[in-house]
């Protein structure tokens, strides 16, 4: 019951959102967005394909794929992604790996994922270099400070792995298990076609899923800009610590869109609409599904 609870609490707590979402869509073409429903389903097999790859072993599909559809709710239940690796770290452990190698295969997975994104975001740039017009959006003088803050980071960082050496030998040791992890993996082609067609595959979904929104809402802008606003925005806020990215995520999703030449007005029914399909329609029953597979001891 804890999974449903937390659901609605977070409902109650965004019910003005999801108001606004459900009535944009009583407003829109119905046949796109059935088929943004059925590529939001496709994530799922994707991701799975994905988590597959990352491991040598061979998992049970349908577990598994059990356990993305899982994983999806509880990511909109903890910040950053913390829900969704710890369902997979827990089904990957009940399934006979050690925790140092699901630990391994959970972070090829993520780099694998966000080097997917990020190559898609780099090569729609290429291909449409006036995609997003974020000089109207993000005055020139902001990306100074953000680069010092990143760069006070990574020297913070380094900074605790020289002073803390217990940490230092834990990083290493964790690297030797995942590298070693990625070679056994990279030696099978199967595994290597599930980890990056998967990877790719997954936020290229996720991107197509927002275009069909878009198209069902009349949001004139063509797919390719909206890929592109989509993988910035979503590349823009991955280290934003909120659950599910609820919040952050709309917000640079409109700000994308508007900068990809879209009226606010439109962007934001967009982007409600696109949340309600990807986040709050899966998250009853991948609550329930969550709840079933804890109760049946596959996590």
């Amino acid at each position: 019951m804890l999974p449903l609870l937390l659901v609605t609490v977070v409902a109650v707590q965004h019910r003005s959102v999801l108001a606004a979402g459900f009535a944009h869509l009583r407003t829109a073409e119905w046949p796109w967005l059935l088929a943004a429903a059925g590529a939001t389903c496709l994530t799922w097999v994707a991701a799975s394909c994905t988590r597959q790859g990352a491991v040598v072993e061979r998992l049970p599909r349908r577990r598994l794929l059990a356990t993305q559809f899982a994983a999806g709710a509880a990511n909109h239940l903890l910040p950053t992604g913390l829900g969704a690796s710890a369902v997979n770290l827990r089904f990957m452990t009940v399934c006979g790996l050690p925790l140092a190698r699901s630990s391994a295969a959970l972070a090829l997975y993520l780099l694998a994922e966000s080097i997917g994104r990020v190559a898609l975001l780099g090569a729609l740039l290429i291909a449409f270099p006036d995609a997003l017009r974020l000089g109207t959006l993000v005055p020139e003088t902001a990306f100074g400070p953000l680069l010092a803050g990143v760069a006070v980071v990574l020297v913070i960082a380094v900074a605790v792995l020289a002073l803390v050496r217990r940490l230092r030998s834990a990083l290493v040791s964790f690297l030797r298990t995942a590298l070693g992890e990625a070679r056994s993996v990279h030696t099978r082609p199967a595994r290597v076609l599930a980890l990056w067609g998967g990877s790719f595959a997954f936020p290229a979904l996720q991107a197509s899923v927002l275009v069909l929104t878009g198209r069902a809402l009349g949001l004139d802008i063509p797919p390719a800009h909206m890929a592109v606003a989509y993988l910035a925005a979503t590349v823009a806020v991955a280290l934003v610590p909120t659950p599910g990215g609820i919040g952050s995520v709309e917000a640079a999703l409109v700000m994308a869109l508007v900068a990809a030449g879209g009226p606010a007005a439109v962007a934001t029914a967009v982007v409600l609409a696109f949340r309600v399909i990807t986040v709050w329609l899966p998250l009853v029953p991948g609550a329930l599904t969550l709840a079933a597979l804890v109760r049946l001891k596959v996590i």
